[in-house]
């Protein structure tokens, strides 16, 4: 039986079964648009034995898995706004599927990152409708809540993604991990069946793609927006930047095996997906931005001294811990502040913050593998925070963010 549509704009006053079904379905599209790059990298130092080449080869991967994420968000979000939220959705899953089996049978590591690209591009269409959705169905604090739980998958999701990494490493290699991609999409294909369209044909846009297009160009012109938008490329860039790194440091460095490096990386995801739930404690919302850039940036400084000085494995993940604590908080903070600011073009709004998230992660990921290691990726991780606590300063200095009641009535 398909779950009742909702018929308000607060949680409490939609059908609990299709609330419950909703919030579970976004956190799922969340965390596969996670799993698409983060599922795998406890194979990169088997990858570059594999095809016999190089880290930073292998971590092109990343990459074009991002370049793919980035793309597919420019061209789906007004095609969402013009043809609704779950044709597009269902398109770019089966696309997924495609690219992700295509790269089991890659004969070279350039073939395997051109599927890399097709692989992002069709993930890209869950990633950035898990912001989407809610926004066509909430407004104000309702919203706030609603992404906070997205967002505390979008913290957990890439960090606990390697424990199921590595269970499947050990028992199939890196062939298995696309194996289990591919399932995961068709899984989200069939769920997707029972999800009511969020966007009314009423509220789709009705102008041709290229006028459609010139949404962005107006979302560039919010300062408001770009702000909040930001925020969010630079912390993402920052966990890109740990996560592309961890998998040689922990294994490579400090000698520990794929299972045990998804353990640190499980545990450690936990702070993230606290972060983002903190953040709901500040009201207005905004003042949780500017104390995690300050957090961020203390843990940061002294993490980025100890890869320098200090070569223990337990201190490495210690400094680990606030760092993901403090992205989380931002993760929340500013995908809904982004996302009540740019409302009015849901779809494209979704789309561009997921797209600064990915062109920082495009280049942070093969940065972090030059050289030394540790090295490079102090000097990025350094670069990053000097960014998002700029910015989290500009945030917090914006008028107040969100109203206490719904601004807007529901869509369906």
């Amino acid at each position: 039986m398909n779950p009742p549509a909702p018929t308000s704009a607060t949680p409490t006053t939609v059908s609990k079964r299709y609330y419950i079904f909703i919030i579970t379905y976004l956190e799922l599209l969340s965390a596969f648009g996670s799993f698409v790059n983060d599922l795998y990298i406890p194979s990169l130092p088997e990858m570059v034995r594999y095809f016999h080449t190089t880290r930073p080869s292998v971590q092109l991967g990343l990459t074009f898995g991002m370049i793919g994420l980035g793309i597919g968000q420019i061209v789906l979000g007004p095609l969402s706004d013009r043809f609704g939220r779950k044709p597009v959705l269902i398109a770019s899953l089966i696309v997924f599927c495609i690219g992700a089996v295509g790269s089991i049978w890659s004969p070279t590591i350039h073939v395997f990152v051109m599927w890399r690209l097709v692989q992002g591009a069709g993930a890209s269409g869950g990633y950035f409708l898990a912001r989407t959705i809610p926004a066509d169905l909430y407004a104000g604090r309702t919203l706030a809540k609603v992404l906070a739980l997205v967002g505390a998958i979008n913290g957990f999701a890439p960090a606990s993604a390697p424990i199921l990494g590595g269970f499947i490493d050990k028992a199939a290699g890196w062939h298995g991990i696309f194996w289990v991609l591919a399932a995961f999409s068709v899984l989200l294909i069939f769920v997707g069946i029972f999800f009511k369209e969020s966007l009314p044909k009423s509220s789709r846009t009705a102008s041709k793609m290229t006028t459609a297009f010139k949404n962005y160009a107006v979302l560039a012109r919010n300062r408001r927006f770009m702000i909040h938008v930001t925020l969010k490329g630079a912390a993402l860039g920052m966990l890109f930047a740990y996560i592309s790194s961890a998998p040689f440091i922990i294994q490579d460095h400090y000698g520990f095996d794929q299972l045990q490096f998804g353990l640190f990386m499980g545990f450690n995801a936990l702070f993230a997906a606290a972060g983002s739930m903190f953040s709901l404690r500040f009201k207005p919302l905004k003042k949780a931005a500017v104390v995690a850039g300050v957090g961020l940036a203390f843990s940061v400084a002294i993490q980025v001294l100890c890869f320098y000085r200090v070569n223990d494995i337990w201190v490495y993940d210690a400094l680990n811990l606030p760092m993901l604590f403090s992205l989380g908080m931002i993760f929340s903070v500013s995908n809904t502040l982004a996302m009540n600011e740019g409302r009015q073009y849901a779809g494209d709004a979704s789309a561009f913050i997921g797209v600064a998230g990915y062109v920082f992660g495009a280049v942070v990921s093969p940065l972090v593998g030059i050289g030394n290691q540790m090295h490079s990726t102090a000097l990025v991780l350094a670069g990053l925070t000097v960014i998002t606590l700029i910015f989290s300063y500009l945030t917090n200095r914006l008028p107040a963010d969100l109203d206490t009641e719904e601004q807007n009535p529901p869509k369906q």
